[in-house]
């Protein structure tokens, strides 16, 4: 044996001694010989401070010891002061807290609060954030580090360093929200038009969105979007069939399969590949509406779709395809041989796999589908002086807007994801890009030809990326593969009993391609090969550096892409750091203040919270890896269930659903299973109020549900007497009652228990939206006021951040009679007894973000949360009292108290001033604020929601500021400031306002820019004037250049 051989064949035998080798988050293409990983009591990080008893049986003082932690959590999350509570109290007539809180919240539904006794029935103990750090090395050291190959839509990708401490771990990125500012988020406008870019300019196709929540949900949604494309007369004779690949991943057509009961679409997986063409001609235009195939498909063949599009679509019918950004580098436009809709997932442009989420799916479409698309669009308008600038268009589309009329309810997208992803490809380029697809084809065909030499078959035979073999052509099983590749630290895709699949990356070096092909040596009982032997076979098949540019065998893309400047100019470091920091100057965050959006809860998304997404543990593991490779994330998963399941007052929880939307979805549907396991599946009616979130009728609709809205008082409380007329009136139908508490109006519902009962005793079930749990948690709970099954939006009440406008985790808890139908997934099984089937992509949809929430959770223990949601309620008082004398507080209780968010109604100044609520929140830039939530849920008003996190001087400065808004407003009605041409009419006033030589506007510079002394100081500067919404719909552009490439 040589002496290269020996080496290899020592190393082999010590790897198979120790525990499989760390997965990374940051992958590279060597893998070299590590230690074990170190114990506490080895190591000397003083960091997690070491111990040999790990933190879950470490000793816990009381709160009077000596050794009670100084560094915990609570002090540092929440923004008022002691002496600031006490001065706010004094401001609102109160003596405790206590007091304030009972003058808030009904009596009659508030429970025992939460204790930090960890004693498993109403209490959560508290980590300090040491004992957080040395508790998630703890969990994290649960999962075993593996290397996975199992593709499925989900790859090792590699997270160039650069994004990911600019990006990813930038407060400056993920502490933004939804930018429906557009002025104070022409950053991230920017970045997002540029994932648009990536998608139309690899797709064929003319427009793209700004991102979906996954690649299966994306399918459902374009599923979704052929219908809406059928002729009602034509629906009704039965043009409803969504025929589907066998190809499709697995995951996709189980997500497919859930929505189309509420569509009332069939869905039909064809029996080939083969015969599609086929079942295409036999269902016709009489029952064809939409087709979908996957390019290339889960088992890696690519596919030559051009004749079955052609057909589809002389039908009638949408042509759909699933695919792959990276293979579109090297394949035809699936825009080029007839695809009207084609999404999948960008993951593997630079996003960790993080056991399934979160991920950009990417959709792009048609140019006349544009406006049935759903999620945000991003879209070129121009400013106030014409000066080209971005912002959300085509946003009547919005269910906000459309309620159950709404084709989708979608209502975020996954930007923070979609920004990485567009990031990634700025970084590398189209060359770049090129390349690393070119190169991961090429290992592909070095590993084809090294397991088919020692006699396995392909079975797809063409590929990019992925092999499908056929192991018992060589007289193995799949499970002696399977169980050969877990000793090699290796998962492959298990299939069948004689059929594996492998998918490469751009992770896979000569490293790991050896190891794979020794996998197959070890199977077949032969000695393992060095990397020399690769390199030999690749010389031999003549794959070099520079063969990396050949084109592909099969369906090879001949068109140019991505050859905009900004994905040719920022491949160097330094260069790449100042476009992101120029982008991320133009955008407003939480690092800048207070963003007080109302029903948002943009609250502290503190650093020891996101330290654990982070970790390579939590990073790269695939979501459909063995589960006994991830019992950190089931212990991370059962913890966190456990503790929304305590705070919310219900018996069971399922954090597959992916936003909140995604939950409202889910808790519907397991309402309607409920249904049907008691013969009652004809109950389809909805009660919704005026006073519900606006996704709640769009929701309801997906599910097949009559929605039927219940009144509203001038008081803004629920209208009992007409919910009781309704709900008896369509007691034989009913099947569930959706109410937001507290209710966006900004109050808490006095008869929300007599509304519950008043569903209940008429046969439906009561979904209580969660959107505002942020003011109850310890102090009542959704379940308590009666509901049956809730959501609760973990990036607002639990701290995930927004990202920007995603991404977010929307996990549903129920009553224990809902629980036997939580969801499952046909590759990982979870949830209940009778489950519904998958609602997300992955198991438990965005699962590596579920660390935040939980960090969170464990670092406030059960005072903790309570004590934040008092905060909550008290900061938005002291608002709203403060604010009395200036404006209009549209709704309050019969103490005079709002919830956690106050309504401000404006509309009296639109006839004194002519002033709409638009242009208030324009002005309001001009403070270096962003504006609360406007024109909803009422269209004259402001909400207004501060959240616990923020001090007491910033909440200062914002009333101040809406004091200084509301006398310049009476300026303008005193006749001093003319109505068409004031501060808010022009509003708001960019920087370059300052060096302009003109200035004839009716009040000074000074005043336009600087309304309040303080603002000398510190300003953030909108970039850009007022953006005209109609010119940027009429004329819509979707994609980059850069602004300055328009101007």
């Amino acid at each position: 044996m040589s002496f290269h051989l020996t080496r290899r064949a020592t190393k082999l035998a010590l790897r198979a001694s120790l525990s499989a080798p760390s997965s990374r988050f940051l992958v590279t293409s060597t893998r070299a010989l590590r230690p074990l990983p170190t114990s506490p009591a080895q190591s000397s990080t003083t960091a997690v401070q070491p111990h040999p008893h790990p933190p879950s049986a470490s000793f816990h003082p009381e709160p009077t010891s000596i050794f009670t932690p100084l560094d915990t959590f609570m002090p540092r999350h929440i923004g008022p002061r002691q002496n600031d509570v006490e001065s706010m109290l004094s401001t609102l007539g109160y003596k405790s807290m206590d007091e304030f809180v009972d003058a808030t919240i009904p009596r009659n539904v508030r429970i025992d609060e939460l204790t930090d006794k960890d004693n498993g029935k109403n209490g959560i103990r508290p980590f300090s954030e040491l004992e957080l750090a040395r508790r998630v090395e703890e969990v994290a050291s649960l999962n075993k580090g593996m290397k996975s190959y199992i593709g499925m839509g989900y790859h090792n990708a590699i997270v160039p360093p650069v994004i990911q401490r600019n990006i990813l771990e930038n407060p400056a990125w993920y502490t933004a929200y939804t930018p429906y500012s557009p002025e104070q988020s022409q950053g991230r406008l920017e970045s997002l038009i540029n994932f648009q870019t990536v998608a139309i300019s690899l797709t064929g196709l003319p427009i793209a969105n700004a991102s979906l929540l996954d690649e299966a949900t994306a399918a459902g949604e374009a599923m979704a979007m052929c219908l809406a494309s059928v002729p009602k007369n034509k629906l009704a004779k039965g043009k409803k069939v969504f025929l589907v690949s066998p190809s499709v991943a697995p995951q996709t057509i189980a997500v497919l399969g859930t929505r189309t009961s509420g569509f009332g679409v069939e869905l039909k997986v064809a029996e080939s590949n083969e015969t599609f063409l086929q079942e295409v001609e036999s269902l016709g235009e009489e029952k064809l509406m939409g087709a979908l195939v996957q390019y290339p498909d889960v088992d890696g063949a690519i596919g030559d779709w051009a004749e079955v599009a052609t057909k589809v679509k002389s039908t009638g019918a949408k042509m759909v395809v699933a695919s792959d950004l990276l293979a579109l580098t090297m394949l035809k436009p699936p825009g080029e041989w007839g695809a009207d809709i084609v999404c999948g997932n960008s993951q593997r442009f630079g996003v960790p796999v993080g056991y399934g989420g979160p991920h950009a799916a990417f959709f792009a479409c048609t140019d006349d589908l544009k406006r049935k698309m759903p999620g945000r669009l991003v879209g070129l308008s121009k400013d106030s002086r014409g000066l080209p600038a971005y912002r959300l268009a085509l946003q009547t589309r919005e269910q906000h807007i459309r309620r159950e009329k709404a084709t989708s309810n979608v209502c975020t997208a996954q930007a923070l994801l979609a920004n990485m992803a567009a990031m990634y490809a700025v970084y590398h380029g189209p060359e770049g890009l090129r390349k690393i697809a070119g190169k991961v084809h090429s290992l592909t065909r070095i590993l084809a030809e090294s397991v088919t030499s020692l006699g396995f078959t392909i079975t797809n035979k063409t590929f990019f990326d992925t092999l499908t073999i056929d192991v018992s052509s060589a007289s193995v099983t799949a499970a002696q593969v399977h169980e050969a590749s877990v000793k090699a630290g290796i998962n492959f895709r298990s299939i069948d009993d004689k059929t594996i699949g492998i998918t490469l990356d751009e992770s896979v070096g000569p490293l790991d391609l050896t190891d794979i092909v020794n996998v197959f040596y070890a199977v077949k009982g032969q000695n393992p090969v060095e990397p020399e032997v690769l390199e030999e076979l690749a010389q031999k098949m003549e794959l070099t550096s520079a063969s990396v540019a050949s084109p592909i065998a099969n369906l090879a893309r001949t068109t140019d892409f991505l050859p905009q400047g900004v994905f040719n100019r920022h491949h160097s470091e330094t260069d790449m750091l100042r476009y992101m920091m120029h982008l991320q100057e133009k955008d407003y965050s939480l690092v800048h203040g207070m963003i007080p959006l109302g029903s948002c809860t943009m609250k502290l998304n503190s650093t020891s919270s996101m330290v654990p997404l982070s970790r390579k543990e939590f990073g790269g593991v695939h979501p459909f890896a063995p589960q006994d490779q991830a019992k950190g994330y089931e212990v991370l998963i059962k913890e966190l269930e456990e503790d929304l399941s305590l705070v919310t007052g219900y018996d069971a929880t399922s954090v597959q659903p992916n936003s909140g939307a995604s939950g409202e979805y889910a808790g519907l549907r397991v309402i309607q299973a409920y249904h049907e396991s008691k013969g009652q599946g004809h109950r389809d009616v909805c009660l919704i109020p005026l006073s519900a979130h606006g996704t709640n009728p769009a929701s309801a609709a997906m599910v097949g549900y009559k929605v039927v809205p219940v009144k509203a008082l001038n008081d803004g409380s629920l209208d009992l007497t007409d919910l009781k007329e309704k709900a008896e009136k369509h007691k034989d139908q009913l099947a569930a009652f959706m109410v937001t508490y507290p209710s966006t109006f900004g109050v808490f519902e006095e008869g929300i228990e007599e509304a519950c009962q008043i569903v209940h005793d008429n046969g439906g079930q009561v979904y209580v939206d969660g959107a505002n749990c942020n003011s109850l948690v310890g102090l009542t709970s959704l379940g308590r006021v009666g509901g049956d099954v809730s959501h609760t939006n973990l990036h607002k009440t639990f701290s995930i951040p927004h990202g920007g406008g995603g991404p977010g985790v929307g996990p549903i808890s129920c009553k224990s009679h809902l629980a036997p139908f939580l969801p499952t997934h046909p590759i990982i099984p979870t949830g209940g007894s009778s489950p519904i089937p998958a609602v997300s992509a992955a198991p438990y949809g965005s699962a590596s973000i579920n660390t935040i929430s939980w960090a969170y959770i464990k670092m406030l223990g059960g005072e903790g949360l309570t004590q934040v949601s008092k905060l909550a309620l008290l900061n938005a008082n002291y608002i709203a009292e403060r604010l009395r004398p200036y404006y209009n507080i549209r709704f309050t209780n019969k103490n005079g108290r709002v919830a956690h968010e106050c309504l401000i109604d404006l509309g009296e100044f639109e006839k004194s001033a002519g002033l709409k609520v638009s242009d208030f929140s324009k002005r309001l830039q001009d403070y270096s604020f962003h504006p609360p939530t406007a024109q909803w849920p009422i269209s004259t008003c402001w909400l207004i929601e501060p959240t616990e996190s923020e001090p007491k001087h910033e909440l200062d400065r914002f009333i101040d500021a809406l004091i200084s808004i509301r006398k310049e407003v009476d300026e303008i009605v005193s006749g001093s400031q003319p109505k068409e041409d004031n501060v808010f009419k022009n509003a708001p006033h960019p920087l370059s306002l300052l060096t302009e030589d003109k200035w004839d506007r009716p009040y000074s510079r000074e005043k336009a820019v600087f309304p309040v002394p303080g603002l000398k100081k510190s300003k953030f500067w909108p970039t850009v004037g007022r953006v005209d919404d109609a010119a940027g719909d009429l004329n819509l552009v979707c994609e980059c250049g850069t602004v300055e490439e328009y101007a």
